[in-house]
């Protein structure tokens, strides 16, 4: 059986949903699970965590993701991209490149949004897409993300509807199509998102991916093992112990391991919720939990070698 993590390319017109059953069909492998939804217009990195692997999908989930995105100016619709039914159409929208480079400097940091009506947050039970399919519009409570870096690449501003190309690195459940849409407020124009690819997910980039054709190829012709990312790897956020064979023994038996044991500086032992243990040859032993009160490890998930 294949464990581990594999980088898929999505093509546009899929949902993440599509991929991870097509993938299970050609790798004949049931336990599969993503670690991001993309919208099915959307394309870009999208890991695939496959047999034991699916235990770090809420590790890989916690870390950073970047877009490149096309935001149209003077078009605003219900869906927050070109999908969905026009609301407010402004053509004309005259805007320096300054003022785009200063709306999009004062996203960085600690932002609040609003969740889209076409998402898959529930309210009362329900999928918000669900209710906006019904011509509902509810309240929705803002959530707090994190905007690290946010970078202009290219303004066509001569245009009827001018388009702006943007790169941003931002947290786990940051809408790009509702940032897209409050660029634009604070521009004080209509805003739409017309393009998005996720660029970078888990750490992993397009360099790391495989599209779907190539997935069926490699599968074919036993190459497949090439692409496949050990489950680790896109948790090396976490600090890092190290401890000896034995120690390691009682590490895969599941039992707590005294700090004394473990090879790792002492500030990253007590300040860090989780440590990546690994044992004899750099064996990976699983995510475990520092405990200052018993001066242990807990574990948190195990691997044991197969």
């Amino acid at each position: 059986m294949t464990d581990g993590i594999l980088a898929i390319w999505k093509p546009a017109g899929w949902t993440s949903h599509d991929v991870v059953a097509k993938a299970r069909g050609i790798l004949r492998i049931k336990r599969i699970g993503h670690t991001g939804t993309l919208d099915p217009q959307v394309t870009g990195v999208l890991p695939l965590c496959i047999g034991r692997a699916t235990r770090v999908v809420e590790y890989v989930q916690e870390r950073p993701k970047a877009y490149e995105a096309v935001l149209k100016l003077g078009l605003a619709t219900d869906t927050e991209d070109m999908t969905g039914a026009v609301l407010e159409d402004q053509p004309g929208i005259q805007l320096t490149e300054v003022q785009i480079r200063d709306a999009l400097a004062s996203f960085v940091g600690e932002i609040e949004q609003v969740p889209p009506m076409f998402s898959a947050v529930r309210v009362d039970g329900k999928r918000l897409y669900e209710l906006a399919r019904e011509g509902k519009v509810v309240e929705r409570k803002s959530r707090r993300v994190t905007i690290h870096e946010i970078d202009l690449i290219s303004a066509d501003l001569e245009q009827t509807y001018p388009e702006i190309r943007f790169a941003v690195v931002c947290s786990k459940g940051t809408y790009i199509r509702t940032l897209c849409v409050d660029i634009g407020r604070l521009l004080g124009v209509p805003a739409t998102m017309k393009e998005l690819v996720r660029t970078m997910s888990g750490g992993l980039t397009q360099a790391d991916c495989v599209t779907m054709e190539q997935l069926r190829e490699l599968q074919a012709s036993g190459g497949l093992a090439e692409k496949i990312i050990s489950a680790d790897v896109p948790l090396d956020y976490m600090p890092r112990g190290d401890v000896g064979e034995i120690t390691a023994r009682n590490a895969l038996q599941g039992k707590r391991i005294a700090f004394k044991y473990v090879r790792i500086a002492e500030a990253e032992l007590l300040e860090s919720p989780l440590i990546r243990l690994y044992g004899h040859e750099g064996t990976f032993l699983g995510v475990y939990e520092p405990d200052a009160d018993s001066e242990s490890l807990k574990p948190i998930k195990v691997f044991t070698p197969v």
